[in-house]
């Protein structure tokens, strides 16, 4: 999967004549957006030599139970655990970009909610978010598979990376699932 075939939907959703569909498409390319951070995170995680395919339950888990993280725990855990920043794999373009999304994530929360926005927004400011949000995930995953052998739309990031011994270039290492456990409580919650 990538990151065209990700947006196909949010392409297609676009390209219908419904008449949510700038504030429908927009909403989604968030959910992928968030979706690929999360799996670009835990896919760091699996790298451990310690970790196996009979551990993907007990990781799973721990963020399952976890109601306490979110996008942005998800980028702090990205950053304390990875020796290049989510920051550098974005590149120079970051400021604005991560701008542009924290924007459209504080739209959509208060949309999803029922709330009025500060701003009434237009189709054509739907659709410049949600561009924006499209280049943060295209030059994220371009980065990333460069640097990891993973981009965050692969279907299952609970699999070994091609780049041999990448848990080496970690911040912290773990002993096991009760450490990544500690680490997520600790770097990650809101």
């Amino acid at each position: 999967m990538s990151v065209e075939d990700e947006f196909q939907t949010v392409d297609r959703i676009l390209a219908s004549e419904a008449p949510t569909r700038c504030v429908d498409a927009f909403a989604l390319s968030l959910i992928k957006a968030e979706r690929q951070v999360r799996k670009l995170f835990t896919h760091l995680v699996y790298q451990f030599p310690i970790f196996g395919g009979a551990d993907v339950p007990a990781l799973r888990s721990v963020l399952i139970a976890n109601r306490q993280v979110y996008f942005r725990g998800f980028l702090r855990g990205f950053d304390a655990l990875y020796s290049r920043s989510i920051e550098s794999l974005v590149g120079a373009d970051y400021p604005r970009l991560k701008a542009r999304v924290d924007e459209a994530i504080d739209h959509r929360n208060k949309i999803f909610h029922g709330q009025l926005t500060a701003r009434s927004l237009s189709a054509m400011d739907l659709t410049s978010l949600l561009d924006d949000t499209r280049v943060w995930c295209t030059t994220l995953a371009g980065n990333s598979a460069a640097d990891l052998g993973y981009d965050g739309f692969g279907r299952n990031s609970f699999r070994k990376s091609t780049v041999p011994n990448l848990w080496e270039r970690y911040r912290v290492q773990f002993g096991g699932v009760a450490d990544y456990e500690k680490f997520v409580r600790a770097n990650m919650e809101r």
